[in-house]
This record gives C-alpha cells, structure tokens and sequence, in this order.
C-alpha cells in the first residue's frame, strides 16, 4: 500500500512542477529571462535610492518638535520639519473653530466616525437600525458643532472647518445622495415614459456639469431665487447639491447592477404574487448593490476626495485649513510638510474605505454559495 501511495503521489522533484518556495516564485516573475532580470535590478536599485533618501530626509534628518514655538529650528536643516505639524495641527484639524471651544469640534468628529464605524457592522444592516442610528449621530454632531444648548457657546457653520467639516460633508452628502440615488434609478426605469424621460433628463444635467458649478449655484445664486425661509445656512444648501451630484452618478452605477440582474428573477417574484416594492426591497436591490459593489466603492472614494472643492466657495474643510497653516510667514516654507500629513489623513479614510469593500465583497460572494 504504501508503494502505491508513493507511485501515486508524485513529488515536486519528479513531476517537474515548480517549486512553490518562495525564492522560486521570485525568479520566476522577475527573473524569468535576462531582459527581465536586469529591469527588475534596475527597479530595485531606483526604489532603494528614492526610500533610503526619503528615509534620510523624512526621519533620520527630520526636526519634530520646536521647543519655544518658532520655526528658528528648521532653518538651516536638511531634513523635514515636521514641528509644522506640533505647533499648527489644531488650525488642521479644527479650522476656524474657536479655541476654547475646540473639544467639541473634536468630539464631534469622533461621533461621526463612529457613526460611520458601526453603520459597517452587520447588526446595523436593518432599515430601521441604521435610520436611528445616522439620525442620532448627525443630531449629536450638529448640537456639538452648533452650539446654543446646554451652555455651550453658538458657532456658526461659516466658522467649521478641518477634518471636522469634511468628514461632516462626506457623511452628509452621501446620506442624503444615496436615498436620491436609489429613487432616481428606479424612476428612471419606470414604465411611464414621461417619468423615465424627466428623470433620465435630470441625471444626464447634472453630470454634465462640472461639480464645481452645483457648489456655486447652491451656495451663491440659490439666496436670489428663493425666499429668505427656505434659504437655510449656506452649508446645507451646498450639501443639498453635493448629495445630487452624487446621486446622479451613484443612480447610473444602480442602475446597471440592476440591469445585470437576470429578467427571470423578477418575473420568478411576479409569479409569487409579491408586491412592486417586496420585489424591489426584497429581491431587486439587495442583488443590484451586490452586483454594482465596485463601482459604488469607487464612487464613494471620489466622494470623499471632492470635498476639497468646497474652499473654493468660502469653506475651511482640511486642505484649506493646511493651506492656513503654513501661509504665514513663520512657516510658510514648510508647505510640503504640511500636504504630506494632509495626504496621510486623505489616505487613512480612503485606504480603509477600499478595504471595507474588499471584506464586503468577500463576504457577499460567500454569501451566493
């Protein structure tokens, strides 16, 4: 038994199989012939002098901390400054936000992204949990930042600013945008002419424009045409045309993850006799989002980083705040420091977005089996 157990396993020596070890894969994929050799020696060689440089200048020459507050010890340094960063992070972080009343901008910020953390969990995946929810961290959230209750201080949202305001914005924006979103797909598939047309008419403006143009009309033009009582703070009407813009697109990549769905899947729910909106909420939708998961991760991502064009109608979300720490002339030729750490944050949230959809991927193709 046991010679025929070893004649039918045959080794990795014998069968000529490549080894799987590790020095064996390398060969074989940058190795593999001498064109491929010498470019992979070449790259190799380039990434060890650009890291050993950039690790030369980022930390072993870097200066961390200023002790008496000034910029007097980077002046004749080689390396990075990064006590840019220790002497001006609240201006990051918080903007305009008053000094004293800085804790709240902070807690307000944490609020969000544990609202943003625990709606991934998949005990919230309820319409009903996730409602309440988003509900009460936004209310948190805008009592902490507005002020006026409880003896805090009003601030008004002209003065938000930093990390606190963007992540405001992205939440807001995509909270409202994808309720818009999944209506205008479905509208947009409906079988009244008229509706489909509007609506097809209504996505296809407004992704011919750029996003710039919606901020300008929600947040100049808007106070001109409608009454003082429906003109609300400019940050609203500004995250009303932030959300459309992304509904307009989001409603598209829906639409598709529905189209892909096979016809017999509705028509099997039809024969059951279900409801328009069971057939849609039951069996539809929760199908098309798996099927468009990719593509809304990758439109979720773009989201977060235009939130950044909002400096240009008067806002201080984080890059706009950088910009002010460093435009000053005690430090203003650490302005590369300061882009790198805004960067750094930029990739935190987007690097754990993508990762949260890879694991939902995952987990909805385990799902299928």
């Amino acid at each position: 038994m046991a010679a025929v157990s070893n004649m039918n396993t045959p080794s990795s020596s014998n069968s000529g199989l490549p080894s799987d070890g590790l020095g064996a894969r390398l060969r074989r994929r940058y190795f593999r012939t001498p064109v491929n050799a010498v470019i992979s020696l070449l790259g190799m060689a380039a990434l060890l002098f650009i890291g050993f440089h950039a690790l030369d200048w980022a930390v072993l020459k870097a200066v961390w901390t200023s002790p008496d507050g000034t910029s007097s010890v980077c002046r004749d340094i080689a390396g990075a400054c990064w006590a840019v960063i220790q002497q001006r992070w609240r201006i990051i972080i918080f903007g305009l936000f008053p000094y004293d009343e800085q804790w709240r901008s902070l807690l307000a910020c944490i609020v969000m992204v544990a609202t943003i953390m625990l709606s991934c969990l998949p005990w919230f995946w309820k319409p009903l949990r996730l409602s309440i929810l988003w509900c009460a961290g936004f209310l948190i959230f805008y009592v902490l930042m507005r002020g006026g209750l409880f003896g805090m201080k009003s601030v008004l949202p002209a003065d938000w600013g930093g990390l606190t305001l963007t992540v405001f914005l992205y939440a807001a924006g995509v909270l409202i945008g994808m309720p818009m979103a999944i209506a205008m797909a479905l509208l947009r598939r409906s079988e009244l002419p008229l509706v489909s047309r509007m609506t097809g008419a209504l996505i296809d403006g407004v992704r011919s424009l750029p996003l710039i143009t919606i901020l300008f009309t929600a947040a100049l033009i808007l106070p001109f045409v409608l009454p003082g009582w429906l003109q609300g703070d400019k940050i609203w009407r500004v995250i009303i045309g932030f959300a459309l813009f992304f509904a307009a697109y989001q409603a598209e990549i829906i639409r598709s993850g529905i189209q892909s769905i096979p016809v017999g899947q509705e028509e099997a729910a039809k024969a059951l006799g279900l409801s328009y909106w069971h057939r849609t909420g039951r069996i539809i939708l929760p199908q098309a989002f798996r099927n468009a998961l990719p593509p809304t991760i990758n439109q979720l991502v773009i989201t977060f980083k235009e939130t950044s064009l909002i400096v240009i109608i008067g806002f201080f979300e984080i890059l706009a705040s950088g910009n002010a720490a460093y435009g000053t002339g005690e430090w203003s030729f650490a302005y590369f420091e300061v882009y790198i750490f805004v960067a750094l944050v930029y990739f935190v949230f987007v690097f754990s977005l993508s990762r949260y959809g890879a694991y939902l991927e995952r987990r909805m193709r385990f799902g299928q089996h």
